[in-house]
């Protein structure tokens, strides 16, 4: 085989992930783009994956595991989106995987993948007030947060001289909410009860909330540029009050629902309004489309 034939084709995309929340979404956000993507699940779960993508089981953050076993030749982006427990912030895993996730990236880098897009949260940068841009300093007051912080600072250590690495910072996700653990899935469990009240914190703290399909969409853009490395926003750009996004998501799905404000404290952690710089990304977004 000519070298030409094993160079890494940008065409190809590997999602790890795939089978995840966010995963599913941008596997297929990639297919409508014309990419040919192979879908990492974990073995045993091909729940929901996009039939039109090739499909592999695999355990990634195994210490045996082989990334060159993933494709024939290495692939020209690769989108690093496996991670557990996600919606459990201080879950022991964050911590007890973070080698492991750096090790994988960094196999891959050696394998001869050229572009790595690694998904972020917004939690890494911890309590802060205003709007988060590539260099808002970050400190994180949560186990995820500081295991993705974390992955960051080595992967933009290590590799970033290597290949084109983009980190992929988002933020409230949203939508899809049967297949997520967020209020709102908590909501629509409350209602299926048959319950008529439901726990809340004061509400007052605003975010940046985004629906998950659309969260895929941006992340495809994304992957798809070789301009652009580093920290890159993938969000909406507005903060909206918790409050008024539950009390807007009651009404939309008509669940018979009244909030219990105050039931709750509000998080220690949490900003009073935090949310993306969406400069970037709605340039990228805008030039997609054109």
């Amino acid at each position: 085989m000519s070298e030409t034939s094993n160079a890494p084709d940008h065409q190809n995309v590997i999602v790890t992930g795939a089978g995840g929340y966010v995963g599913r979404h941008v596997v297929t956000a990639l297919l409508e783009r014309g990419k040919a993507v192979t879908a990492i699940v974990r073995p045993g779960s091909r729940r929901e994956v996009d039939s039109r993508a090739t499909i592999v089981e695999a355990d990634i953050l195994a210490d045996d595991f082989d990334v060159t076993t993933l494709a024939p030749v290495a692939p020209g982006v690769l989108v690093h989106l496996a991670w557990q427990d996600g919606f459990s912030h201080n879950a022991n895993s964050h911590m007890e995987s973070l080698s492991a996730h750096f090790r994988f990236l960094n196999a891959a880098a050696d394998w001869g993948v050229q572009r790595i897009a690694a998904l972020g949260t917004m939690h890494e940068v911890g309590y802060w007030e205003g709007a988060i841009d590539a260099e808002t300093p970050t400190n994180p007051l949560s186990l995820y947060g500081i295991a993705k912080d974390a992955l960051r600072r080595a992967a933009l250590t290590q590799l970033a001289g290597r290949i084109e690495l983009q980190w992929i910072r988002c933020y409230y996700i949203y939508g899809d909410d049967r297949n997520n653990r967020s209020i709102f899935t908590r909501l629509l469990e409350a209602a299926d009860e048959g319950k008529t009240s439901f726990p809340f914190t004061t509400g007052v703290a605003k975010y940046d909330f985004i629906d998950v399909e659309e969260l895929g969409r941006q992340i495809a853009v994304v992957a798809g540029q070789s301009q652009v490395t580093g920290v890159v926003n993938c969000c909406s750009g507005v903060p909206v009050s918790l409050a008024d996004k539950v009390e807007e998501f009651i009404a939309q799905k008509d669940l018979d629902l009244t909030l219990e404000y105050g039931a709750f404290p509000d998080r220690l952690y949490d900003s009073p309004a935090v949310w993306g710089d969406a400069t970037v990304i709605r340039e990228l977004m805008a030039a997609d489309a054109s």
